[in-house]
């Protein structure tokens, strides 16, 4: 955990209240400078709204929070010159064209018209907009207009980047693209705070996280290390006729943890291929089996549960 010194975002029993409603209940955070720093967790769960005190958008009910050593009550319009947020719905304006959401933007902080338009150039061949800087916003497709929303908060060179779930809605191909430009920002010491609800984005992209779950973190650390603290090496999937009763407490007997599902058994081992070979020893043949690598997405639905959240 970084050190007083090097955080940019600390909190201590942070919370917020809304009525009855207990959105956040008393977490702590630490984010050290230069690091991708992740919030997880299913609808409600207060990530977002722990993202928006950050943001110094949101007024905290309780606890203490400092980002770039401020306090948000005391030196919000400070904070949020030197930051930069990625909402979660893009808000750019339809009726400028891409370079003006940038220029026009920039000029906010007040930047001038020369480092504006020199800003805006060099974020334009970040995001691989140039060829489009003369169009509207409307026509671009879904990854374009996120690349977009990303540079634009960048204008103002942030120390700190918020991003509130960055690439929801996006196809692989866009997800990936938007992946490299984040990875290039952290190369360069940008500090990104990420909601996602893709776990696979969480592993490639974070360095810590928290899983939040009722307004509470339950659990914290580098991906790999959730994984080996609440998971096995390795997962085996097997699928049974839907007809047939599972061997479940065959199959018990040879795993650390096995969860039954509607559709499929999960064997959670360290070694998958030694439990399917022990199962064919003793007599059991699925349908269909699959060993893989055990994910941040096991991590995630163990500690959250498989219920829907809306």
């Amino acid at each position: 955990m970084p050190g007083v010194s090097d955080g940019l975002v600390q909190a201590r029993g942070l919370r917020k209240d809304s009525g009855d409603v207990h959105a956040v209940r008393g977490i702590d955070v630490d984010v050290g400078r230069g690091e991708v720093f992740g919030f997880l967790g299913p609808n409600g769960a207060g990530k977002s709204s722990a993202m928006r005190m950050i943001a110094c958008v949101s007024p905290r009910s309780g606890g203490t929070l400092q980002v770039l050593g401020m306090d948000p009550y005391v030196d919000g319009p400070k904070i949020r010159a030197r930051i930069g947020v990625v909402p979660q719905l893009d808000n750019l304006d339809a009726e400028l064209t891409v370079r003006q959401n940038l220029e026009v933007y920039g000029r906010y902080f007040g930047m001038s018209r020369a480092a504006v338009r020199a800003k805006a150039t060099e974020l334009l061949a970040f995001a691989q907009l140039t060829d489009r800087e003369g169009d509207e916003v409307e026509p671009l497709s879904g990854g374009m207009k996120r690349r977009l929303s990303i540079v634009r908060s960048l204008v103002n060179d942030p120390e700190l980047l918020l991003l509130d779930e960055p690439t929801t809605g996006l196809d692989p191909q866009a997800r990936h693209l938007l992946w490299d430009r984040l990875y290039r920002l952290k190369r360069q010491g940008v500090t990104q705070l990420i909601t996602t609800h893709y776990m696979d984005e969480a592993e490639q992209l974070c360095d810590r996280l928290v899983v939040m779950d009722g307004g509470l973190i339950v659990a914290e650390g580098s991906p790999a290390e959730l994984i080996g603290r609440y998971s096995t090496r390795e997962v085996v999937e097997l699928r049974f006729p839907l007809d047939d009763a599972p061997p479940v407490a065959e199959l018990e007997q040879l795993v650390e943890r096995l969860e039954v599902l509607p559709d499929r058994l999960l064997l959670y081992a360290a070694d998958g291929e030694a439990v399917l070979a022990a199962a064919h020893q003793i007599g059991i043949r699925p349908l269909s089996s699959l060993v893989r690598r055990s994910t941040l997405e096991d991590v995630f639905l163990r500690l959250t549960g498989r219920r829907l959240v809306d």
